[in-house]
Order: structure tokens, then C-alpha cells, then sequence
């Protein structure tokens, strides 16, 4: 039979925590360089960009330094909790609105699509598109451009616009079939 209790922490982590909670600042410095390139890693999992991961790292540091006096041993290791700091800080910075805006629009440098010539079969009054959404209703030109000028999904569009999820789409629907009119 296994032990499922947790292996109890070595002295060199109980003298850093010890460390950490009277709030010598060489313990934090320590602290950084044994764990910080585990957290960046399980940070860059859940962010996928290096500079949030980053970020991300550096407000979680500080978030632990100021809530160290938190940390209960007995609950369970140093690195199960910094890593739960850590996780948590990522996901709520995937969840933020900014971050969400941000993800949106990538820039195109050094695209591969930027330098191609344009096909055959392009037509340039399809670029007139957006001028035709001057035919809908306002209720309906508002959420077709936050869906398909600004990159909203339908959930998103909801949020913003303080509006049911079901209105979102019927109208978005609605919006489509007087769009596919008028293209005809």
C-alpha cells in the first residue's frame, strides 16, 4: 500500500519558508531563482505568449511575496501553493477583457499572405461590404460589426452590449439574410 500523505518538506525549504515569512528579501531572491523557470513554464502553458508569461510571472512574484503570511504548510508543499498563485494569475489574465481585445488582431508582419499577389477571382466591389451594413437596422448593424469588423465572438458581443446570447444571434442571423439579399 502507497503512503498518500505528502512528503514532508526538506529542512532547506522549512529555513526558506521560514525566511520567506519573516520577510527576508535574500529568501525571495532565492525563492526566484529555484522556482521561477518551473512557473514560467506552467504560466506560458495557459498564456501562450512570452511577454504575458512574463508579466504574469513577475505579479505573481509579487503576489506571493505580500501574501506569504498566508501559506500553511500543513495544507500541502511550498510549490503546490506558488504554483496554484501562479495558475490562478494566468487564467484570470486569459479571462480579462484586455486580454481577450488583445488576442484578437495579430499584426501581419513578415506574413506570407501580406506578399502574395491577389487571386484571380478577386473582385474589388467586395470590399464595398462593410457600406452595405448601412442597410440594416442599427440594432442589427451594431452586432454584425462587433462579430465580423471587430472579431467579437457571439458571447462576447452579449457582454459588451449587455444583451441575451439568443438576441445576439437572432439578430445576427436577421442580419445575414438581408446582407445575402443585397449581395444577390
Amino acid at each position: 500500500m502507497t503512503n498518500l500523505l505528502p512528503e514532508p518538506p526538506s529542512v532547506a525549504e522549512e529555513q526558506l519558508i521560514a525566511r520567506l515569512k519573516a520577510q527576508d528579501e535574500s529568501a525571495m531572491a532565492e525563492f526566484y531563482d529555484k522556482y521561477s523557470s518551473a512557473l514560467y513554464g506552467v504560466i506560458l502553458r495557459i498564456v501562450r505568449r512570452e511577454e504575458e508569461a512574463e508579466d504574469v510571472l513577475q505579479e505573481s512574484m509579487v503576489k506571493i511575496w505580500h501574501s506569504f503570511h498566508s501559506y500553511d504548510a500543513s495544507k500541502g508543499r511550498l510549490f503546490t501553493w506558488v504554483m496554484n498563485v501562479c495558475r490562478n494569475l494566468a487564467i484570470d489574465k486569459i479571462r480579462s477583457r484586455q486580454y481577450r481585445v488583445g488576442t484578437r488582431t495579430q499584426p501581419l508582419d513578415d506574413s506570407p499572405a501580406e506578399r502574395q499577389p491577389a487571386v484571380a477571382t478577386f473582385r474589388p466591389e467586395h470590399i464595398g461590404l462593410q457600406e452595405l451594413t448601412h442597410q440594416l437596422t442599427p440594432d442589427q448593424r451594431q452586432v454584425v460589426d462587433k462579430l465580423y469588423f471587430e472579431g467579437y465572438t457571439q458571447s462576447e458581443v452579449a457582454e459588451e452590449l449587455n444583451l441575451p446570447l439568443g438576441t445576439v444571434k437572432t439578430r445576427a442571423r436577421a442580419a445575414l439574410k438581408v446582407l445575402s439579399k443585397l449581395i444577390r
